[in-house]
């Protein structure tokens, strides 16, 4: 940490006991999403928070220890997510969760995870609530719709449906990483579409990979 930033943390614990303003709250961790978004988390900083929000230095460190924190809390508050559809079939519920992948709230989530992305690594606790704000609020989201089309007989009973809620997470992060381009409703369609449809109705089998174990291990003990 810099001078001028140890002296702001210094300058701030001083003051924590002091009652803060919670309306400068909001702006603090919108002007670090902001940022977050645009430049990503390595080279996002508190001197560049402060300017954005037009806060002190000292106004953010009284709030939090660090830019870590501070990124961690504005993921945290993020709001929630929209209502889960419900057009009375499978594929249309997955249209219609395709279909609002380019609306702004999505693509600024998008990049968000884009964002912290080279972070996740060595911080456990941005995994956790990427984790918990991104992959668990919409893996909850394509569970409901899951489940519903499980009790309309869609879905074959037994589907293992935590590891086809994994798909499209995967696919979507993959696609992130890869290509470095947000995944847009074209994508998301075509996921939910050819791989996420067929793999939800297909009929249930038994361990895919048993006999094939026995057989190798048969042929390699001979």
């Amino acid at each position: 940490m810099d001078p001028a930033a140890s002296q702001a943390v210094q300058a701030a614990a001083a003051h924590r006991g002091r009652q803060l303003d919670a309306s400068r709250d909001a702006a603090l961790r919108d002007a670090a999403l902001e940022l977050l978004a645009e430049i990503g988390y390595d080279r996002l900083s508190i001197d560049a928070v402060a300017a954005r929000a037009k806060a002190s230095k000292m106004t953010i460190y009284r709030r939090w220890p660090g830019k870590a924190e501070l990124v961690v809390d504005a993921l945290s508050c993020l709001r929630k997510p929209g209502e889960v559809p419900d057009t009375g079939s499978l594929r249309g519920d997955l249209e219609a969760l395709a279909s609002r992948s380019d609306s702004p709230d999505v693509r600024f989530d998008a990049k968000l995870v884009l964002g912290v992305v080279s972070a996740l690594a060595r911080n456990p606790e941005l995994r956790q609530v990427i984790r918990e704000q991104f992959i668990g609020r919409g893996g909850v989201r394509l569970r409901q719709v899951f489940e519903r089309a499980v009790a309309r007989g869609e879905i074959p009973e037994g589907r293992n449906l935590d590891l086809l809620v994994s798909v499209f997470p995967a696919m979507a992060i993959h696609h992130l990483l890869i290509s470095g381009e947000l995944p847009d409703a074209s994508f998301t369609a075509q996921v939910m579409d050819e791989l996420i449809l067929p793999l939800a109705t297909a009929p249930v089998t038994g361990p895919a990979f048993s006999a094939g174990g026995a057989a190798l291990n048969r042929k390699c003990s001979s």
